[in-house]
């Protein structure tokens, strides 16, 4: 598998030195078959073990005769690794515990960068006007919210026919009480018992004089 940590040589044989820890056990030692090889007379042959679990490694003292530290502290069991730990073998080797970056991570440079496309904007749909509400029903026996207008009943055409007969009828009688006493007075006969009773009432009004 690709290496995910490792471990950089500050202080040793070969300071600067990178070993890459592939394995899901590795062994720490002077042995030239170890994964890690460190020939340093305070390296015992098998110094340590690495373990793998999850995704951090554990380290394990194997009994050697210098002893393994991490941070500056002896362990005697086991201890998980965290990057930026230093491990130490003896007095004079040094290792810092680092994680490694993918190597199989690639980088999208700007000129193979998608484009971001701006969004088309659409108009608002124009809302459709609201219904008009239908007149509430009005049942029998309902009593209205409000007065109810009453439609103002068409003037009678009999009426007006009925006035201008009465004009004419006055009209005509105002006509007679001049007309008539004129004519019985023209033809003498303003004092025949016909005609007395009319002349001496209408006669004064028209400025005619009366029967004896």
């Amino acid at each position: 598998m690709a290496a995910q940590f490792q471990f950089v040589m500050r202080s040793g044989p070969n300071t600067g030195k990178i070993f890459p820890l592939e394995a899901p056990e590795i062994i720490i030692g002077r042995d030239a078959s170890n994964g890690v090889a460190i020939n340093d007379a305070e390296i015992s042959r098998k110094h340590a073990k690495l373990s793998l679990h999850g995704s951090a490694y554990v380290i394990q003292d194997l009994g050697s005769t210098n002893g393994s530290f991490v941070n500056g502290q002896r362990i005697t069991g086991t201890q998980v690794l965290n990057p930026g730990d230093t491990v130490s073998f003896g007095e004079n080797i040094v290792l810092i515990y680092e994680a490694t970056q993918d190597p199989n991570a690639t980088v999208i440079s700007s000129a193979q960068a998608p484009k971001t496309v701006a969004p088309v904007r659409r108009s608002a749909p124009t809302p459709a006007p609201a219904p008009t509400p239908a007149p509430a029903p009005v049942y029998s026996g309902q009593v209205p919210a409000g007065p109810v207008p009453v439609a103002a009943a068409p003037a009678k055409k009999g009426g007006n026919k009925a006035v201008l007969i009465i004009v004419m009828v006055v009209i005509l009688l105002l006509c007679l009480c001049v007309a008539v006493p004129f004519i019985v007075d023209a033809l003498k006969m303003d004092c025949i018992v016909p005609f007395k009773w009319f002349f001496n009432i209408v006669g004064p009004l028209a400025g005619y004089g009366t029967c004896p």
